[in-house]
Formats: C-alpha cells, structure tokens, sequence
C-alpha cells in the first residue's frame, strides 16, 4: 500500500542499507515514464514486481524486478477523458496504486476506479465514482480495507461536494458513499456519532452551519490519504476546504469540511469528527495523513493519531474519541495564536482574516499550509515524525466567486512569498510527545516529496531542485545525495529485491501545485498563476525541467 502499512507511518524495517553504508548507494535502473506532468505516485513493490501509475493518462506499468533493469512485463492504459485535464486544479497528478487480492487498484483523472489483474495487466472491473463536468477529478491512492477499496474525489476549487467511497474489491460495486457535507443521512451520521467537543453533537450540522443550499457546492473533498487501525476497525482520513476560497460567501463553521473522520469501515458509519479548521480562511484542508502510533502521554500509553496540519500544527489526537491532546506549530504562525484545547478549535487572528474589500498581508502559513499533501513517515526507533514541509505566507484579496458547473470557484486573489530566512522550505524531525522539532534541514523550495523512514536510521526525501537525499535519522547530517533529471515531488519507497538486495526507490518529474510553473508551462511574469504559488517559484524553471523518470538505487 502506498504508506507501507495501515498505520501509514512509511517506515521500513529494512536495515541493509544505514547510516554507515548509504553514502556508498550507486543508481541500479532507470525507467522513463514519457510522461511530462508532476510525479507524486509511490512506487507499488509486489513480490517481484514493481507497479508504476503515470500522471495523466494514468498508465500502469508493471516492472519485473527479477531480471537486470526491470524490463517492462506489462502496459495498461486506461484512456481518461482528455476533458478530465481541464477540472485539474494543480496540476494531473496521481498519488500512486494500491494491491490486494492478486490485483492492482488505481484511480484515473477522469474519475474511474480500476482493477487491473496483477500477473497479467487485464482488467478485472473499471468503476465511474464521480463526473468531470461537475467539475470532480481523482488524483488519491485508493486504501483496501478488508473487502472495501475506498477512493475519494478532488475538486474543492470546482464547487464540487467531497464525499469518500467503498467499492467491493471482488466486483467494483459501489457499497457506501459518505458525503463531507449535507444532512447526516448523507454523510453517514447517526445514534454512533460521539464527537469528542460539544459544538459537534448538533444534528444536520453539515446543513445548518452554511447558508442555505451552499453545501451542495461546498466542497470538503477527499483526496489525500487513508489511514486504518483494525482494533478499532476504524478508517481515518481528512476532508478539504471548503468553497469558495472566500470566506465571506459562506458565512458558519461549514462541516464538515477541513475535519478528520473516523468511520467505521465495514459501514462507512460515522464514529467521530474533527473540525480542524472550522470555516476555513485559507484553504488549510484537512487531507493532510493521519499517522497511527502507540505513544506515552502523561504517563500512559495512548493509541493516538499524529495529524501535521497545513494550519501549520502537529496534532496528537486519541484514536477512540477524537479527543486533541496537543497541538503545536511547526512552521511560523501569523494566522492564529494556538489551539483551544477545550473546544478544539484554533484561536484566529481576527486582522489576519480575509475577505471583501481589503487584501491582508503576512499571511502565515500560506494557502498551501506548513505542509501540503505530501506525506510525513514515523520511525519507531527514534520516536520522531519526518516532515517535509513548506517555508511559505502570502497576501490575500478575497473577490466575488459565482458558481458555474465545471469552472473554477475560488474568490481570491493570492499572491505567496517565502516566509522567514527565506527558504522556502524545510524537512524536520519533530519530536510528538515533547512538540517540539529536534532537529530541520532548510531547503531552498518546498519539500514537495514524501518522506520514508527505514530501521537502517535513514530517512529519504527529495527536492525540487532534483536532490535525492538520505539524512540521519538522528542528527539531520546529509550521508548521501544524488542528482536526479527533474525535480522530485514524488514518494520513496524501499524494498528488497529478488536477489535479496534492499534497494530504495523514487520517481522524478516536478510538478504538481508547487511546480505548475514548470509543468504548466507558465509565465512566471504572473504571480498570481496557480492560485499565486507561481509568485515564489518564478525561479524554479533556473533549476529543473519536466520529465517523468523512476530512479531505483542499491549498494554496489
């Protein structure tokens, strides 16, 4: 699975490759994706073969890894609707495959679940979930639960309704649909639901806390990353932001947008939520993962969510009742002075809020938070959570949106600079129970990779100016570093190989929000280009080029 486990704490108990031999890694194959746009997948590493979902047009290809430079074993192309690319907010990106059952599971741009077999490349069953002329697209890596394949769609720019998905693995068939917002019925709360924080007991909150039929394009989608903790037989996942931008046009908390879920996963019921950023300012979402870790709190073991929020937090949530034990900043904070433990809710800065008429300045962290999507990894050995992250804040002017089906629903003009020091990005080693950073890696854009943590004490990321990296665990110290073709915004991944070697994998090929103005191509003259992320990236085309490529590395 994408995040190597249910728990998704992308650590690896692999241990060949340590802090004492990683400076001596060699590159093992390449493999060319011809594909242009940004790379976010996680290699998928099944026995002896390795599954590779292209950006669009969303092709799979599997690698076998038994013979020298994993020659192509076999191709599926699934063929998405070319409009698909249109309702693609930031960029037509896809997050990577899941397995299950002897088959290979993906999402397409345009919306299709499928199931490919995976020996042969034969599809077994191909599933519309959602319509790119409402404006709904899928980027996410599905999660199999058990039966269940859950998917979630993109398009909070778009005015879409977020909702997360199961379909049987065996036939494709839809089984549940949990919508973000609208009455209960719809997004599968009933006498079960115990929120932890009393604003969230009201019933039909995901109706009455917007203005009246606004839920209905309101956004809340589901396009970041599952989590699943089969004791409690509870998936984990958050929500996005709300629509539009401006906030406004939709006056009330907005729920249940920007908020984690935990659901049962045999009926999608809901058991609990958490808003984390009730009626979003920013677009701070709330997709960002859920790590799952057992973690000694006050002097007792807590099964606990670590939850880094692009509100700029690192939240520490009990897994059973939804309750926030701690909550605190990793990255500079303009936006709100903290978070209120007995309600849950952030303490906001009331000039720092947006709206129509004035343009606010010193936004921090901007709209893509202090962390996007890209996914942390927790080692088990050093007790630490691995973030790569952003060093950003921004201007903002919030302007009329009208709603149109299929077109952009936003209401704000936006403009990002880099935030203190002037990196615009950081990978660092937080420390959950203390809250506090141990250690950070300043980095010259945004750390737009994922992160992966072995037992070898190594953690893995890359960089938009093409750096593979593997640092030390506990210090931080940079033991190896390789020059890949494009910039790196994908997810490593380590495995052994059939001859028993352990290998460590990722994919190159910038893009996504933060590396439109390379894959878009666009003019870095507008900076408010990419819902002004192009403003702090003028000079990223000085560093790197497009161009998909898997580079797999091993000891010689």
């Amino acid at each position: 699975m994408p995040a190597r486990n249910y728990a998704s704490t992308r650590f690896s108990e692999l241990n060949q490759i340590d802090t004492g031999s990683v400076s001596s890694l060699k590159l093992a194959w390449t493999f060319s994706t011809g594909v242009l746009k940004g790379h976010e997948a996680a290699p998928l590493v099944v026995g002896d073969t390795m599954y590779v979902v292209t950006p669009y047009p969303n092709v799979l290809y599997a690698l076998d890894l038994a013979h020298p430079g994993a020659p192509v074993r076999w191709v599926y192309k699934p063929k998405p609707a070319a409009a698909a690319q249109g309702v693609a907010c930031c960029d037509v990106v896809n997050r990577g495959a899941a397995y299950a059952g002897g088959r290979v599971f993906f999402n397409t741009l345009d919306d299709h679940t499928i199931a490919v077999d995976a020996s042969s490349g034969r599809e077994v069953w191909n599933t519309q979930v959602g319509d790119i002329n409402h404006g709904e697209s899928m980027t996410m890596a599905p999660l199999i639960v058990k039966d269940k394949v859950l998917v979630g769609n993109s398009g909070g720019e778009f005015g879409v309704r977020g909702w997360l998905t199961a379909l049987d693995a065996s036939s494709g068939r839809i089984a549940w649909r949990a919508y973000s917002t609208g009455p209960d019925a719809d997004v599968l709360i009933g006498p079960d639901f115990k929120p932890f924080y009393a604003q969230d007991r009201a019933p039909d909150l995901g109706v009455s806390s917007w203005p009246p039929d606004m839920w209905k394009i309101g956004g809340g989608t589901v396009w970041g990353w599952i989590s699943y903790d089969p004791e409690l037989n509870l998936v984990y996942y958050g929500t996005s932001n709300p629509g539009p931008w401006n906030p406004d046009q939709r006056p009330g908390d907005n729920k249940w947008t920007a908020t984690i879920f935990a659901r049962d996963a045999d009926s999608g019921r809901a058991k609990w939520a958490l808003q984390i950023s009730p009626h979003d300012l920013y677009d701070y979402d709330g997709v960002n993962e859920n790590v799952l870790v057992d973690l000694v709190i006050g002097g007792r073991s807590r099964k606990v969510i670590l939850h880094p929020d692009r509100n700029g937090y690192v939240y520490v949530v009990d897994c059973a009742s939804g309750e926030i034990l701690s909550a605190k900043p990793f990255v500079h904070v303009t936006t709100t002075t903290g978070i209120d433990l007995k309600t849950g809710r952030p303490v906001e800065v009331e000039e720092k809020r947006p709206g129509f008429g004035k343009i606010v300045h010193d936004i921090c962290p901007a709209a893509p938070g202090g962390k996007d999507w890209q996914p942390s990894a927790f080692s088990p050995r050093t007790g630490l959570l691995y973030l790569p992250h952003n060093n950003l804040c921004q201007e903002e002017e919030g302007v009329q949106a009208n709603y149109i089906e299929g077109t952009p629903f936003v209401g704000a003009n936006v403009k990002m600079y880099p935030g203190p020091g002037g990196n615009r990005g950081e990978f660092t080693a937080w420390d959950p129970v203390a809250g506090a950073a141990v250690w950070k890696v300043a980095e010259r854009f945004p750390a737009w990779s994922g992160a992966l943590a072995t037992a070898g004490d190594v953690v893995f990321y890359g960089t938009m100016d093409r750096w593979f990296k593997a640092v030390d665990a506990r210090t931080g110290a940079v033991l190896w570093q390789f020059q890949v073709g494009s910039g790196i915004v994908g997810q490593p991944i380590t495995y052994r190989g059939p001859d028993g070697q352990q290998y460590v994998a990722i994919l190159s090929g910038v893009g996504g929000w933060s590396g439109a103005v390379v894959s878009g191509p666009l003019d870095t003259r507008d900076g408010s280009s990419a819902l002004g992320f192009v403003n702090v990236m003028t000079d990223l085309p000085q560093y790197t080029n497009s161009g998909g490529m898997l580079y797999a590395f091993a000891l010689p």
